[in-house]
């Protein structure tokens, strides 16, 4: 049993926002099983949802595309305002909707907080985006003829989302799809439907039209066939997906058979390389926010530290001060948590795994390095020194609280090293030297770069990685673009 906090979790959930149905057509949709919920901080069942199948899959993909083509037809400046009032809404919520991620992710509230106003800063940002899909007119090379360009919706899309932000995958996406004038199915992760869910009441609320926005909830042992369908249903026109590289290849496999537009926001392993010239109280800021928010379950947290040798111990010293001084271990619901707990025991036994692994090699443990006596999905804040490449913990993700550091001598060696992994979301460095970090930022095979800054996302920017980290970008002007198909119209006889 946990602290208090942990106990008094689960009655924390706001009545007025928990839905526990499907949402198919505009309509709350009840399914004869049902899977649990849980808070992964005492592990109590929260509550149960609806396990939709392949039927309601199938229901909520027709929905949508009956729903598309008035969606579609809507002036952009209509769209707009609904998507605004969906805005308005998420913000006015913001306390419920939180209290929703913290007891069912288990992030600590503060972090909660702030993803539901970082999801709703997507439904403002394309809310205005949807009134600047322009087309053009192209010279033409004959004088009888003019060149139109159309951008209009590809159609009905299909969303898979993660756990780890369970509110701002779903806005990230789907804002951009309805300024678009797409119309979309949600499949949340099972750990977290309820936050999609209670967006769906939100957008019922804001007069987003039935069929617009739907959500097919579904347990763990439903997800291949309902992802299969999500993929593969002729009707659906586009797929966007974040989550592991090993599952977006095998959505990649279905949606090649039909030939469907894909986003991917895939697996990251991201380097945080410093540099001698780096200024190391700065540095070391930096560091704790990237690696250690929701306990490091971010697609962009930092999994590999490269310390320049000159500074390494400085850092290192530093860094383990800041941890054991900042970071506090316990439920989301208690005030002073910087440290919630980990989604769930398998993400607990990885990075069990790593660390063991690396202390065989010859690792250090600076600080921290087992769980945390507060229960079985909490892990202490885990530092380590004497790190190689060899190690597990340098070659894949770790998604929890570990942070391995890597000694290195040269600029050419760090970037070497960093640009080792088969996939490149975001990359962090921190140096004062002006054409060190022209070179690195230009260098690093990333799609997202942080120079003297450990926390990067933002609505305006746009977010998405090179090599296995995925296809496409969200968010800023050119994520609407994902949802958009570019239509040439040749006019004649003039």
């Amino acid at each position: 049993p946990g602290p208090a906090g942990a106990r008094r979790s689960s009655w924390a959930l706001p009545a007025a926002l928990v839905r526990r149905g499907g949402l198919v057509g505009g309509r709350w949709v009840e399914t004869p099983a049902t899977f649990p919920v849980q808070d992964p901080a005492s592990g109590k069942e929260l509550g149960r949802v609806a396990d939709c199948g392949t039927a309601e899959a199938r229901a909520a993909v027709r929905a949508a595309h009956e729903a598309g083509a008035a969606w579609g037809r809507l002036p952009a400046k209509e769209r707009s305002v609904r998507l605004r009032r969906w805005y308005e809404l998420v913000v006015e919520h913001q306390e419920e909707l939180a209290r929703i991620i913290t007891a069912e992710n288990g992030k600590p509230l503060k972090e909660a907080q702030g993803e539901i106003l970082y999801s709703a800063s997507f439904l403002e940002w394309f809310s205005e985006e949807a009134r600047r899909v322009y087309g053009d007119v192209i010279p033409a090379s004959a004088k009888d003829r003019r060149i139109l360009v159309l951008k209009q919706p590809v159609g009905v899309a299909a969303v898979i989302t993660p756990w780890n932000f369970p509110s701002a995958m779903i806005t990230r996406k789907v804002g951009a799809a309805l300024a678009a004038g797409c119309t979309v199915v949600v499949k949340p992760a099972e750990d977290t439907p309820l936050s999609a869910l209670a967006l769906g009441e939100l957008a019922n609320q804001a007069g987003i039209p039935a069929g617009v926005y739907n959500v097919v909830p579904c347990s763990r042992q439903q997800a291949p066939a309902v992802g299969e369908v999500l993929c593969t249903d002729p009707l659906v026109a586009k797929i966007s997906f974040t989550g592991s590289t090993a599952t977006g290849k095998i959505l990649l496999k279905h949606a090649a058979g039909t030939v469907k537009r894909v986003s991917m926001e895939l697996g990251g392993h991201a380097p945080f390389i410093v540099f001698d010239s780096a200024n190391v109280d700065r540095a070391v800021a930096g560091a704790l926010a990237s690696k250690y928010r929701n306990s490091g379950q971010t697609c962009v947290c930092t999994n590999r530290f490269l310390v320049q040798k000159g500074i390494h111990d400085k850092f290192v010293e530093k860094f383990a001060k800041a941890i054991e001084r900042e970071l506090h271990v316990g439920s989301g619901f208690d005030a002073k948590t910087t440290q919630g707990p980990l989604i769930n025991e398998k993400a607990v036994e990885k990075v069990e795994r790593h660390i063991n692994d690396a202390v065989s090699q010859g690792a250090s443990i600076v600080t921290g390095g087992k769980r945390h006596s507060l229960g079985k999905n909490f892990f202490e804040p885990t530092l380590l020194s004497n790190v190689t490449t060899k190690m597990i913990c340098t070659q894949e993700e770790t998604f929890g609280p570990l942070a391995p550091v890597i000694k290195f001598e040269t600029e050419a060696e760090a970037v070497a090293i960093a640009n080792a992994a088969d996939v490149g979301l975001a990359g962090y460095f921190y140096s004062q030297d002006p054409a060190q970090i022209w070179r690195v930022a230009e260098q690093l095979e990333v799609g997202m770069v942080g120079v003297n800054e450990g926390i990067i996302s933002s609505a305006e920017c746009p977010f998405g990685g090179v090599k296995q980290s995925g296809l496409g970008r969200e968010g800023s002007k050119y994520g609407i673009d994902e949802y958009l198909e570019i239509k040439y119209v040749c006019f004649g006889g003039l």
